[in-house]
């Protein structure tokens, strides 16, 4: 399988050496720059895959990039990188045409998962993100991908809602139709599953995404 074809743009030096020596091994890196008119000049030239971009720089920053280069290079997909979780500037790079937007604070695997995900379509971005992520994205009909909530059956997320809303375990079992027995057994798979400890973080991951 051909390696992914990697452009990064960041206006931090330092950062972009960083990024580069990082996903070297895992992507072919077909070039970098470091300041917007660079980036849109040379990514057509370059022809990657995936971006990583910057969303912060002087000259309209990673916005102007995505909204210039997809004027020509509909195909290329853009992963914002940025030490900003503001939701403007989410918001902003989402409708410019990013697919993903994560934080500068992601570990380099995660990253590396990140653009491969991102290379096959899907949205995906930092999980503190994910509830108004949610709202734009469902506003402009375009499906997001949550890696957390990806891992739950159908039956756990339903059992996760009801208990995340108030319900006690008798009343999500008679509202679903199910054992209080299985109940017990959806909750735990939940927090195994979320890495959570009692029904209370439960409601605050699930708030936090905007799923009660």
């Amino acid at each position: 399988m051909n390696a992914i074809r990697l452009f990064v743009v960041d206006d931090h030096l330092l950062f972009l050496s960083g990024v580069k020596s990082e996903l070297g091994d895992a992507f072919t890196i077909v070039g970098d720059a470091n300041d917007v008119d660079d980036a849109i000049s040379q990514i057509s030239v370059a022809e990657p895959d995936v971006v990583l971009i910057d969303v912060h720089m002087p000259g309209g920053g990673g916005r102007r990039v995505i909204e210039e280069v997809s004027k020509s290079r509909p195909d290329v997909r853009f992963l914002a990188l940025s030490v900003s979780d503001a939701a403007e500037d989410v918001i902003g790079v989402v409708r410019a045409g990013a697919r993903g937007y994560v934080t500068k604070t992601i570990a380099p695997v995660e990253l590396e998962e990140a653009i491969r995900r991102v290379h096959e379509g899907d949205a995906v971005f930092s999980p503190r993100l994910a509830g108004f992520v949610l709202d734009a994205f469902n506003a402009e009909g375009i499906e997001v991908t949550d890696p957390e909530l990806d891992q739950l059956s159908q039956r756990e997320r339903e059992v996760m809602r009801h208990i995340a809303r108030g319900f006690t375990y008798k009343e999500t079992a008679g509202r679903l139709h199910i054992s209080i027995k299985t109940v017990e057994t959806h909750v735990s798979s939940v927090l195994r599953k979320l890495q959570l400890s009692n029904r209370h973080e439960i409601t605050r991951w699930a708030t936090d995404r905007r799923l009660v």
